[in-house]
């Protein structure tokens, strides 16, 4: 018998929002769910603004507040209870969230395989008929609830209904399909944008780390509100993805001096996770794939303590602005 009926599910869903340290420092609040899908609300913060200037929400909310919808959303879908992780998240931008105004995110399982979920969803701002973005996902089923250690493979004890349902959006472990970032130089660091100009870069408080011959070297240092499993206990997956689209904007600004303060504007992000992001600072490198007038292509390798080993690898399309 399922253990996602009536009240079963609801009791679930609340566990799983409780248990989530990022999830609950945002305000994040379910507003509707039920067999396979789920709807959850952030609400509008000052600190959610990405860019003062033009009044937008940052894209990396709407990556975190998806991540955590689409993880709901599977678990919705579950007929028995069992940690699953992120494998990739995509999001496409349709237009700019504005500043100020809260986000809901509505996700739905529409394929559960044996070893494989499939989520999309699209996020919206009340007032507005259409969506600000849409989301697709994939999820690995049955993934271990602990980390390895010293080359341990032994099984992993059948976890708790409130500890499967905080340890839902660990990301799973699959190796790299390549690398191509430099260690940062051991040099001092500076905060990324000038202060006040987007308050949840300062929220993530991203440094410039390095400049390197490869590009700048940006850090997010690690701090509890970050979490998104507090099992293993790992940084959110849409932080990570958060983080990797604003590296990958801020180095197409470094890379572009002639832009001035004007910042490019996300058109797409699509992350694969190759492994969980310890508490601890984390690290970002991007490279510029392609750019043209008006559409750069660019691709960013997010690691912790060793960059040959990243936890995440992520590519966007940015919408160069205009120079009139």
């Amino acid at each position: 018998m399922s253990i996602f009926t009536g009240e079963d599910r609801k009791a679930w869903v609340e566990a799983f929002i409780s248990g989530i340290p990022y999830a609950q420092a945002s305000g994040m609040s379910i507003i509707e769910m039920g067999h396979g899908f789920a709807s959850l609300m952030l609400p509008a913060r000052a600190t959610w603004t990405g860019d003062t200037t033009r009044g937008l929400i940052h894209p990396g909310c709407l990556s975190v507040l998806a991540d955590t919808a689409c993880g709901l959303a599977v678990g919705c879908a579950l007929e028995q209870i069992e940690p699953f992780a992120t494998l990739d998240l995509r999001m496409d931008y349709l237009r700019p969230a504005v500043a100020d105004t809260d986000l809901i995110c509505r996700a739905e399982c529409y394929r559960l395989s044996r070893s494989v979920a499939f989520v999309r969803g699209e996020v919206r701002q009340p007032g507005q008929d259409e969506p600000v973005a849409v989301v697709n996902a994939t999820f690995m089923r049955a993934t271990a609830n602990s980390r390895r250690k010293d080359g341990s493979h032994k099984t992993a004890a059948k976890p708790t209904p409130a500890e499967a349902a905080s340890s839902l959006l660990s990301p799973a472990s699959v190796e790299p399909s390549h690398v191509f970032v430099s260690r940062a130089a051991d040099v001092p660091e500076v905060a990324a944008l000038p202060l006040g100009r987007s308050p949840y870069v300062e929220f993530l408080n991203i440094q410039l780390q390095a400049q390197v011959d490869a590009g700048p070297v940006f850090r997010m240092p690690f701090k509890q509100e970050l979490i998104g499993n507090p099992i293993l206990p790992a940084i959110h997956g849409g932080v990570l993805a958060g983080f990797g689209e604003t590296a990958m904007i801020l180095h197409l600004m470094a890379t572009n001096p002639d832009l001035g303060e004007a910042a490019p504007r996300s058109i797409d992000c699509a992350i694969a996770y190759m492994r969980s992001a310890k508490p601890i600072d984390t690290f970002a490198q991007c490279t510029t794939v392609r750019q043209g007038n008006r559409v750069a292509l660019a691709m960013v390798s997010i690691w912790q303590d060793d960059p040959q080993r990243p936890v995440a690898q992520a590519r966007g399309h940015f919408l160069m602005p205009r120079e009139d």
